[in-house]
């Protein structure tokens, strides 16, 4: 007999036949849901197949190590199904070292003659003989599945084909991950312990859930009457939008219409009509997403119980080496982690992040969950973020996935990027293009009702930071945000000096705890009409609920000064309506990543259109904004993005994953001593654990800023101190801040000696 894993004595060994066959219908079971079954049972049947070998026993035995158990099955689907076994062959090479690539060169190096002399890895097979291995396979009554022609890769487009086979990927390792842990939770009588499945969507309750809900917001809102029926409008809406067809769409909607229940509302009705299995929503920054989270949790925890919702993103999984096996959690912590695995939750709150670099991902453990995505309502929030040389691809794998997986997406946002124009550079790889549905109709005149604010530019003169500090200070109460962190600490402490009463500060030198405590108090004051003066980054922008009676916004792209607008008399409780002044520093520097191209278009506009024409409640006008970004930034053209569209037709799995990057820096966590009673007990933690945990991530959370990893020799690195893994070994993403006095606990959040040295 063989075996596919070990076990505390032989007698419980896991026979491979069994191993084989569990994932083949588990696989099978997940890749249903998207007419890949059979395809998957069969990389299921093969992708252990080079254990059929006595030199893998002895690897079990401990008695040699360095083998290579997987690309005989890859070989074995490609000799038996040739193109139709493409697929399957690259699902099976990659489940333990990622996806490769599919070119013909690079399969018929899977050759196990050719693979023997020269292993890119430096390992053995475990057998060179295909027929033996494919005999010992039949000898366990194990017989290969017939394939239709639809699992030939060659018959989709390339944005199509490297979506089909990350999905396929995505439905074995999974598999293969949940029967591997299930064999090593067998309890003393052999009995294989599977986790349990998580909790249905029961879409038609939550839905009545959230109806009671808006209706009780409804009756207590303190916003002007106009807006509360601009939001039941917008509400409204989008309850009977949800009974269209699948497919792609956009919701556009102003500031302050209500788009976060709104679109829930569109989901949840569509997932009834069309019998959804979940609900996604993307949203990319992480005070959004919390703040979403939350307000999730409170409507369906009480009655579906702690599963419901699915919180995902860098701070509240494990990564750095925290995980299941790091130490000891409790069962709702390792619940969550299971759940974050595989996304094995009806309703998912995650970072933009975290769902479009895992569509273009090789990685195992970064694919597991994207089997879950067929047949579920995708929700982006903010989609105007989305550098635009990753806009082709990223809208191609978006709507294979409204093709083929009955997925339907919905980008939302009040600035609406026009991704549309760019629907011929999507087609050769993708034959749906992007041609979206609006929910929220032109009849329904939601921009032209809520005409807010009037909008004056004085950008004709550039302002210093002291002149603009001399006028902050007599105005009482006012946002005022900037493009730099720096600009908003230097802003900040003029104001100081000047003994400004009510002086704020945000920006993500301040850790979520402390941005939490400062926006709660600018609230009560605003509430109160007391002096409240808030000097911010773009970090307030999107989906932070604040109304102030003006807003002065430095030079920017025209979307975030769309956005800030959106903070100015947001509850439309001025009839004369909130001032919005859009003022040029003398230092006028930007953030990377296409922001400063961005700024640029803004100014072409204003010259072209003059401050008449610059309507920020225009859709046509951020229809012309965004295609003349378009073009000035060569979306479909650029450089990058040619370099990834051409990974993608070549099929190269790790240049695709190498290429597709949202936020180009790498980026540390650093617990800050804001709280110095939770930071002293959270050093304390860890030093009792000895490691890194999934609890001490979750405790750690609110704590937390994240930051560019600073040069090997800057001179931060002196106050990092990198939190022990265990074993001796450190982590490279997770630091403890060592300076207390850095750290401005009244203000400005991490300053001092290092406060210019990140603009994260």
């Amino acid at each position: 007999m063989f075996f596919a894993h070990s076990g505390p004595t032989r007698e419980r060994w896991e026979p491979l036949a069994e191993h084989l066959r569990d994932v083949a219908e588990r696989a099978g079971s997940f890749a249903d849901a998207f007419g890949a079954g059979e395809e998957a049972r069969l990389a299921g049947l093969l992708h252990d197949l080079g254990k059929y070998s006595e030199l893998f026993t002895e690897r079990l035995e401990g008695k040699t190590s360095g083998l290579d158990h997987w690309s005989a099955g890859a070989w074995a689907a490609l000799t038996h199904y040739r193109h139709s076994g493409i697929a399957a062959a690259l699902a099976i090479q990659g489940h333990h070292i990622g996806l490769q690539r599919g070119d013909r060169e690079s399969l018929a190096a899977l050759n196990p003659a050719r693979l023997s002399e020269r292993h890119p890895l430096g390992l053995r097979l475990t057998e060179l003989d295909p027929g033996t291995l494919r005999a010992r396979l039949a000898e366990d009554g194990l017989d290969l599945p017939t394939l239709g022609s639809s699992a030939d890769p060659e018959a989709a487009l390339p944005g199509a084909r490297q979506l089909d086979i990350r999905m396929l990927f995505s439905a074995l390792v999974d598999a293969d991950f949940l029967e591997t842990e299930a064999h090593f939770l067998r309890g003393v009588d052999g009995v294989k312990h599977r986790r349990p499945e998580g909790p249905l969507l029961r879409p038609a309750e939550a839905l009545g859930i959230l109806e009671e809900h808006v209706a009780r917001l409804e009756r207590t809102s303190a916003a002007a009457s106009d807006v509360g029926l601009l939001r039941s409008d917008l509400f409204r809406v989008c309850l009977e939008e949800g009974d269209r067809p699948r497919g792609l769409f956009t919701l556009t909607a102003p500031t302050g219409a209500g788009k976060t229940l709104a679109m829930l509302a569109f989901a949840l009705r569509h997932a009834v009509r069309h019998d959804l299995r979940r609900i996604v929503v993307a949203i990319p920054f992480l005070s959004i997403l919390e703040q979403t989270a939350r307000v999730y949790r409170e409507l369906f925890t009480p009655v579906f119980g702690d599963d419901y919702v699915l919180e995902h993103h860098s701070l509240a999984g494990t990564h750095s080496g925290a995980g299941r096996d790091s130490g000891p959690v409790d069962e709702a912590g390792r619940r969550a982690a299971w759940l974050r695995e595989n996304w094995d939750s009806p309703l998912i709150v995650t970072t933009s992040v975290q769902i479009l670099e895992s569509l273009f991902s090789n990685r195992p453990s970064a694919c597991r969950k994207l089997h879950r995505l067929a047949g579920s309502v995708i929700l982006f929030d903010e989609v105007q973020t989305l550098p635009p040389w990753l806009a082709v691809p990223t809208l191609s794998a978006l709507s294979r996935l409204a093709e083929r997986y009955g997925a339907s997406v919905v980008f939302a946002t009040a600035t609406q990027p026009a991704f549309d124009s760019l629907d011929e550079k999507v087609r050769p790889l993708a034959a749906t293009g992007w041609q979206p549905a609006e929910i929220a109709g032109a009849e329904l005149r939601l921009f032209e009702r809520t005409h807010r604010t009037r909008v004056e530019w004085e950008i004709e003169t550039p302002r210093s930071w002291e002149s603009l500090a001399d006028e902050l200070a007599d105005l009482g109460s006012a946002l005022c945000i900037v493009n730099l962190k720096r600009h908003a600490q230097e802003l900040a402490g003029l104001l100081v000096a000047r003994g400004v009463p009510g002086l704020f500060h945000l920006s993500t030198n301040l850790c979520p705890a402390h941005r939490e405590r400062v926006l709660a108090t600018v609230r009560a004051r605003l509430d109160a009409s007391e002096p409240c003066l808030l000097i911010s980054t773009q970090c307030i922008e999107a989906g932070v609920d604040v109304d102030f009676p003006q807003v002065l916004r430095a030079f920017g792209p025209l979307e975030a000064i769309a956005q800030a607008a959106g903070r100015c008399n947001r509850n439309g409780r001025m009839p004369e309506g909130g001032l919005v002044r859009v003022f040029l520093p003398e230092d006028e520097r930007y953030p990377g990543g296409g922001y400063e191209q961005a700024a640029v278009v803004t100014r072409m506009l204003l010259n072209s259109r003059g401050p008449e024409g610059m309507d920020l409640q225009s859709q046509e006008l951020f229809r012309l904004y965004y295609q003349t970004f378009y073009e000035l930034t060569g979306a479909g053209d650029h450089r990058k993005s040619k370099e990834l569209i051409t990974a993608v037709k070549d099929l190269d799995f790790v240049r695709i994953a190498e290429l597709y990057r949202l936020i180009d820096q790498d980026a540390v966590s650093v617990l800050v001593p804001y709280d110095l009673e939770a930071y002293d007990a959270l050093k304390a933690g860890l030093r009792e654990e000895g490691h890194l945990t999934a609890g001490w991530i979750r405790r750690a959370r609110p704590h937390t800023i994240n930051l560019y990893r600073p040069k090997k020799d800057d001179p931060v690195w002196a106050f990092l101190s990198p939190v022990p893994l265990g074993r001796g070994e450190i982590s490279e993403d997770w630091f403890i801040y060592l300076e207390p006095a850095h750290y401005d606990r009244d203000l400005l959040g991490l300053s001092g000696a290092t406060a210019n040295l990140w603009i994260a």
